[in-house]
């Protein structure tokens, strides 16, 4: 039997942010043209950044939601550079934004193949629906997670209020399916 140890990348970081500002999204639109703003489809602007790769949405109450980095400091940052170029533009915003991470997905490798069957019978608040869905919809109480399993050994986890969070999860899971044998490995 060959223990391998689990390969996690962090795809997607979900952030809200506020100021304490009411934001004219038609008036920053005109200042910045390449933001997306279309208030018949949509209430918010769309703020895309290429470095950090990130898109916030902008509301006019003064929240935002930054989606696309792949950490948790990447974006802060973004949320940071945007604030900057709204000033840069004279768009007034006396305070630093607000940030708060609502939610991590990660992609996860455990390096061998899981029995979906035994594993929904085995853990608890596990959900197998194979007409419905191709993986177990595993539930996790501490850290507050959902876990996707699939039979191929690859997991993806959200739900995560920051990264210390997300490498709980996946060692809570790993642990767990290697004690109870539900690991397959070649």
């Amino acid at each position: 039997m060959t223990v391998t140890t689990p390969i996690i990348a962090i795809v997607n970081v979900v952030a809200s942010a506020v100021i304490d500002e009411k934001l004219d999204l038609i008036k920053i639109q005109k200042k910045i043209p390449d933001i997306e703003y279309n208030p018949a489809l949509f209430p918010g602007a769309v703020f895309r950044l290429k470095t950090p790769k990130t898109a916030t949405l902008l509301f006019s109450t003064g929240k935002m939601v930054c989606t696309g980095s792949k950490s948790e400091d990447m974006a802060r940052e973004a949320v940071k550079l945007v604030v900057q170029r709204l000033r840069k533009e004279g768009i007034k915003i006396k305070k630093d934004a607000v940030v708060t991470v609502q939610n991590i997905v990660s992609s996860i490798n455990l390096g061998g193949k899981i029995d979906l069957e035994k594993t929904a019978r085995t853990l608890p608040r596990s959900l197998y629906e194979p007409e419905q869905f191709p993986g177990v919809i595993h539930r996790m109480v501490d850290p507050k997670t959902v876990i996707l399993l699939f039979a191929s050994g690859k997991l993806v986890c959200v739900g995560a209020k920051n990264e210390k969070d997300v490498f709980r999860s996946v060692n809570n899971i790993h642990s767990r399916l290697e004690e109870l044998d539900l690991m397959l490995y070649d």
